[in-house]
């Protein structure tokens, strides 16, 4: 099926309105959708017609919807439904009115400072929680974030995501966005969550400068400036950027995943202190000033590594050269002199330095004066691990514990002194370890709306989730598990029993049916019979009218009115003996009754004479009732036989 937007406006695998296309890739179509099952707006996401049939595509795909429904993620976009409908493959996921992070800064330019602050910290957020469920984006850029009008950040697109470390190569192929590539995955390396803070950083640069770091003629000659060149601090391309934050970007830049921050927590940390204008961590300037500093004499050989991988095989018995690369160290080097190869000097210094180094070392170990040693990083990790580094580090740890909402039980969530800091060995580390979140009552929602109900339970830092439960009161809470007045940990979810309101049943028809009749068939449905009597010239206790209709859907236990006849009214009987049955019969009709003639045998002088008749007159009787009369009919007798003369002869 070739997919276009002859689309719009169709059905799609029957529950899916397709109304307008948002936008198109590589990969596949983004539609929005009305959702008829559930009334709600949907982005259907549908694979193009020509990977419909590749293996690989549909794997991909297949992937992106698995991992993303996996994350339940304020900050993900949640996935709905997947499926194969019309020869190709769909996802259904969450509609966010808004605009990718790419649209806004080709439309708006560079972000103020705080605004791109607190957008990286709510993808770190989500990348936080990627990370530890086990898998890696490794496609973080800003045409894979959405921000709605609130600014609100939403990550999407985990078609190239994995579970765990992994290579980053598909069928021989690098894969990804040049521009956002970490080294690893430049060079078709392992990727692990420290690429996507990589990606990150430079989207980071780009929401600061309205630029990326590195860019090329070509993706091959981006790649090789990842691995090789030093990126320009935001703050040469922006005046009003502040060096901690410069300080932040470059440290997430670092050429070799151990020199960058090694969690998203550690990440974040640090642009929290930014934001209420306090210092970074110490690790963190000292990587910043290597990641400037750091000659580039070492990634060239990886640079022409990653052109071999990501151009095109050479012709048979043709030499393939790396592009020369120049590593960009801006206004941090002086220039001048005639010009000369610099390696040599560069190689020179560099085994000086080194020596020197080792000697200091090895004199510090011999004379054992080497009294200082540098605290790690402990954050993030299970105390065990954590006990043990300190240990090797010569330092004495000492556990204090404490609840966390973000660690999860067990972790190390805070250190002192912090990562970084040269100590005395033998000095004491304190590290605090989670004893999961803090523990919080479950208020008492009984006899609430959900509406109210939901709140209270948010408010309360808890997870409320709806289930629907029978009872005559609709959306009114009937109970919570756990109960009211238990302590739970923060976040846990909560299930809230609401009633879905009385069940619904079709109204029978009584009408026409005796008033017994009738309450009976109304009983056995469900329902109530509410009788109103009216005048009616039906018989005495018919129905002849209900209300709501035959037919109406209405809450068992409710009522049906039903209008029962009284009879028609009463009237008296004329007294007709003696008429003529002509005269008996117009008295009658004009006074409202319906008549009827028996005959009787009389005399002649009583022929078509009333005899008698009932009702007697005089009595009453319902109007339009039947009257009937006794009518005289003489009867002359036989005539007399015939004689029969015979003659004989």
């Amino acid at each position: 099926m070739a997919v276009s937007d002859s689309l719009i406006d169709t059905l799609f695998d029957g529950r899916y309105r397709i109304q307008r296309k948002l936008g198109a890739g590589g990969m596949a179509d983004v539609y929005l959708a009305e959702d008829q099952e559930l009334g709600r707006r949907v982005a259907i996401k549908i694979l193009n017609g020509r990977h419909a049939n590749d293996d690989q595509f549909i794997e991909r795909f297949r992937r992106e919807a698995k991992n993303a429904a996996a994350l339940n993620h304020p900050n993900i976009v949640s996935i709905y439904d997947r499926g194969e409908a019309e020869d190709t493959y769909y996802i259904a996921m969450e509609y966010l009115d808004g605009r990718t992070l790419k649209e806004l800064i080709v439309g708006r330019g560079a972000a103020p400072i705080n605004v791109a602050i607190e957008y990286a910290r709510q993808i770190l957020s989500a990348l936080r929680f990627a990370h530890r469920h086990g898998i890696v984006h490794r496609d973080i850029k800003p045409h894979n974030v959405l921000v709605d009008g609130e600014g609100r950040v939403k990550v999407t697109d985990f078609g190239i995501a994995r579970a765990g470390t992994s290579q980053m190569t598909e069928t021989g192929s690098i894969v990804g966005t040049a521009q956002y590539l970490s080294p690893e995955q430049a060079k078709g390396g392992e990727v692990d969550p420290r690429s996507d803070l990589y990606s990150l950083g430079i989207v980071l640069y780009e929401l600061l400068t309205g630029k990326t770091p590195f860019d090329g003629e070509t993706p091959v000659e981006i790649a090789m400036k990842h691995l090789s060149h030093a990126p320009k601090p935001p703050s040469k391309l922006r005046s009003d950027i502040p060096r901690e934050l410069d300080m932040v970007v470059l440290r997430a830049l670092a050429k070799d995943p151990d020199e960058r921050y090694q969690s998203a927590d550690e990440m974040e940390a640090d642009l929290e202190r930014v934001a209420r204008g306090a210092n970074v961590a110490a690790a963190t300037v000292d990587t910043a000033t290597q990641v400037l500093r750091r000659p580039p004499t070492a990634a060239v050989a990886e640079s022409a590594t990653a052109a071999t991988m990501v151009a095109p095989p050479a012709a048979a018995g043709t030499r393939v050269m790396p592009q020369p690369v120049v590593a960009e160290e801006e206004e941090y080097e002086e220039r001048g002199g005639p010009e000369r190869p610099l390696w040599p000097w560069l190689v020179a210094v560099g085994f000086i330095v080194a020596a020197v180094i080792a000697g200091f070392f090895v004199w510090q170990e011999l004379s054992g004066s080497a009294k200082q040693v540098p605290v790690g990083l402990y954050l993030n990790q299970p105390v065990a691990q954590a006990k043990r580094q300190i240990s090797v580090q010569h330092l004495h740890p000492h556990v204090q514990h404490g609840s966390s909402e973000r660690y999860r039980k067990g972790i190390v969530f805070k250190q002192d002194p912090g990562a970084g800091s040269h100590v005395d060995k033998g000095s004491t580390v304190t590290i605090w370890v989670s004893t999961g979140p803090p523990p919080v009552t479950v208020p008492d929602v009984k006899g609430d709306s959900w509406t109210q109900a939901q709140q209270i339970l948010t408010n309360a830092g808890l997870q409320p989730k709806k289930f629907g439960v029978p009872g005559d009161t609709k959306d009114q809470v009937t109970a919570t598990a756990p109960a009211a007045g238990k302590s739970v940990p923060k976040g846990s979810t909560v299930r809230v029993n609401v009633m879905n309101g009385p069940v619904q049943a079709n109204v029978p028809s009584v009408v026409g049916l005796s008033l017994s009749d009738a309450t009976s068939r109304l009983n056995s449905a469900g329902f109530h019979a509410n009788p109103r009597y009216v005048g009616s010239t039906a018989p005495k206790d018919q129905v002849i009218s209900q209300t709501p209709a035959p037919g109406s859907p209405e809450a068992k236990g409710s009522s049906v009115t039903v209008e029962v006849s009284n009879g028609p009214p009463l009237v008296s009987v004329p007294d007709v003996v003696g008429y003529t049955s002509q005269q008996a019969v117009l008295t009658l009709q004009n006074a409202g009754f319906q008549v009827t003639q028996q005959p009787v045998s009389t005399g002649a002088d009583q022929d078509n004479i009333v005899q008698s008749q009932s009702p007697d007159g005089g009595s009453s009787a319902a109007k339009g009732s039947m009257v009937t009369i006794v009518v005289g009919q003489h009867s002359p007798g036989p005539p007399p036989p015939t004689t029969t003369v015979t003659t004989t002869g």
